[in-house]
């Protein structure tokens, strides 16, 4: 008896096919990417928005914002060593500090360059500087 002759597909057929998602691939993922990190972006400015938020409730309760060594910490627990914080909120000003949507801490300095305190993010690069995606994301351009 004779065997049934399998078709399968040709090299120029798979060749086709990979080129055709190699195309598509082109388009869609650059796209997908920056909404992924315009989502990013937006996260960290909310993070900042809040944290300045919750600082300024720290400030209306005690007077003076919390020192760069005290931190953001001083949010969650109240804080040692000077300034002092009389009036320290039981329970904290915030639940937990978040991490920055790059997966660092975000930075904290009083007084600050910007204003009286500034909170920011580095960015996506971590580093000080740089443009688009890799800028800082702070109190000060934090822009609606």
């Amino acid at each position: 008896m004779p065997r049934p002759i399998s078709q399968g597909f040709s090299l120029i057929e798979i060749m086709v096919v990979l080129v055709i998602l190699a195309i598509l691939a082109t388009i869609v993922v650059p796209k997908f990417f920056g909404e992924v990190d315009k989502a990013r972006v937006t996260k960290a400015k909310t993070d900042v928005q809040a944290l300045a938020t919750a600082l300024n409730l720290y400030k209306l309760h005690n007077f003076t914002y919390p020192s760069t060594d005290q931190g953001l910490q001083a949010l969650l627990t109240k804080p040692a060593g000077t300034p002092d914080a009389p009036n320290w909120q039981s329970g904290g000003y915030i639940q937990e500090l978040p991490k920055d949507p790059w997966g660092r801490d975000y930075q904290y300095l009083s007084p600050g360059q910007h204003s009286e305190f500034d909170v920011y993010s580095m960015g996506a690069d971590g580093q000080l500087g740089g443009d688009g995606f890799n800028a800082e994301v702070g109190n000060w351009t934090n822009a609606p």
